[in-house]
């Protein structure tokens, strides 16, 4: 099924007919008629398939073209940094990959470093999605291809043979499978109210002992990860009794006084995206300082500020991140969004509320010079699970809770019932993803090499991080 034939959410009508999820259920399962499970196993690259280095160097403009050779030098570390950096060119991979029809808001870049635990309003730690730059309305499927290629790449990088890797990828596609099965009988307004608390996981996701400790262990450095722990680190007060950030190159850099004073003017108008009552709690906080912040690999090159702000005292601080958002990797190969979504931060900010359990409360969106950001704190006890740690059972485990995160998240904006109707019971559809993410595993070492190559030739420029290189 072509994404032309990709099946937009419907209409809003409240008094449209219900219909069961028994029924619903069973038209999934037709679906498997039309696009077998077992399609879904082959990744072969089409003839005309777009060269990868060209599909980032388009990526690549509107960007900061001073960090570029930075962007292009973390994407060169591993072919793991390589696929997390590359969301433009699987979503070109994607766009003609067998798909159910099936639509939900997609994250777009559902891999695994991309789920982490923060901090909810209520200061409870929460497991969950925490990357939304990609997110548009698309098929389920993308996402679910997404986290089972991050498993095969980060398999190999830990170590695992191809057997292995095959196991982790099943028991990922296996924990989105029994999880979107779990949920489709069940309320929607319930499926709203479920969280993943780390050391409290259902019995959906037993942890074995490896894992716990690893939980444990990174829970409790969320739990430290504030913003009065953030202060000292990337802070320091003037003899005047101001605070300024301290220059740390390339992560962290002064701005000019008339960057600040757009970044300010931009928070003002962000705080109209709040609700009234959070917007009224903002407005007490005042900015002491701005700086740009370069975060991620794939985000490298997009404009983003770290604003510090005081509330009450020294002992009150508050830091907001100011992000670009820059047009979703897999836009160019689905229907268009409504007009309400073309502001790209309020896309995000959307996605957002609508993929995670529990949201930043001080989440919102603005714009600067005509480009479109997104707002959210910078510390909120955040913390991620170091995949490289992870092997044998605590690798599985990983991977199966955040397939059945994925398929909560995709529960919570689409048709659960349908979704869980293809899928199935059995380990069709596990083993038939096992043996596509191979292939496309395969397919990443290939691209990944390509850039290595590009870059010791002097055709791209990269730059090293802890050497002069360029």
């Amino acid at each position: 099924m072509s994404i032309a034939k990709l099946e937009l959410p419907p209409k809003y009508d409240m008094g449209s007919k219900m219909v069961s999820w028994e029924k619903r259920h069973a038209a999934g399962k037709d679906l498997r008629q039309v696009v077998s499970r077992e399609s879904h196993a082959e990744w072969m690259p089409r003839k005309d398939r777009p060269d990868p280095l060209k599909l980032i160097a388009e990526n690549n403009k509107g960007r900061q073209k001073d960090l570029i050779p930075l962007r292009m030098g973390r994407m060169a570390v591993s072919p793991f940094t390589f696929l997390r950096g590359s969301a433009c060119v699987m979503a070109a991979d994607l766009s003609t990959s067998p798909i159910s029809g099936i639509p939900v808001i997609i994250d777009g870049d559902a891999h695994l470093n991309n789920f982490g635990f923060y901090g909810t309003p209520q200061r409870e730690v929460v497991f969950d999605l925490n990357d939304f730059d990609e997110v548009t309305i698309g098929p389920w499927e993308w996402d679910l291809k997404r986290l089972v290629a991050s498993v095969n790449v980060a398999g190999r990088e830990n170590g695992l043979n191809r057997r292995e890797r095959a196991v982790a990828v099943q028991r990922t596609v296996e924990g989105y499978r029994a999880n979107i099965t779990r949920l489709e009988s069940m309320g929607l307004l319930e499926i709203w109210y479920l969280h993943a608390y780390p050391g409290r996981l259902s019995p959906l996701l037993k942890i074995d002992p490896k894992s716990q400790a690893v939980f444990k262990k990174v829970l409790a450095k969320a739990l430290t990860t504030d913003n009065k722990a953030l202060l000292p680190k990337v802070a320091e007060r003037r003899n005047d009794g101001s605070w300024t950030f301290r220059d740390d190159p390339p992560v962290l850099t002064r701005v000019s006084a008339s960057t600040k004073a757009k970044v300010i003017d931009a928070l003002n108008r962000y705080s109209s995206t709040l609700p009234r009552e959070r917007g009224f709690m903002l407005s007490r906080y005042h900015v002491a300082d701005v700086a740009h912040r370069v975060v991620g690999v794939g985000s490298v090159g997009t404009r983003a500020y770290l604003a510090l702000l005081f509330g009450s005292g020294d002992n009150d601080p508050l830091f907001l991140q100011v992000k670009e958002a820059a047009e979703p990797a897999h836009g160019p190969y689905v229907p268009p969004l409504a007009k309400e979504f073309l502001h790209n931060g309020k896309r995000v900010v959307l996605g957002q509320k609508g993929l995670q359990a529990s949201n930043d409360p001080l989440l919102g969106f603005t714009d600067i010079d005509g480009r479109h950001y997104y707002v959210r704190q910078m510390k909120n006890l955040k913390a991620s699970i170091p995949v490289e740690w992870l092997t044998g059972a605590s690798f599985n485990f990983y991977g199966r809770a955040c397939g059945a995160l994925l398929a909560r998240a995709h529960a919570r904006v689409g048709d659960a019932a349908r979704i869980a109707g293809y899928c199935g019971n059995s380990a069709v559809l596990d083993k038939a993803l096992a043996e596509w993410a191979e292939s496309y595993g395969d397919q990443t070492e290939q691209d990944h090499a390509m850039l290595v190559d590009a870059i010791k030739r002097g055709k791209t420029k990269a730059q090293i991080e802890g050497t002069n290189e360029s």
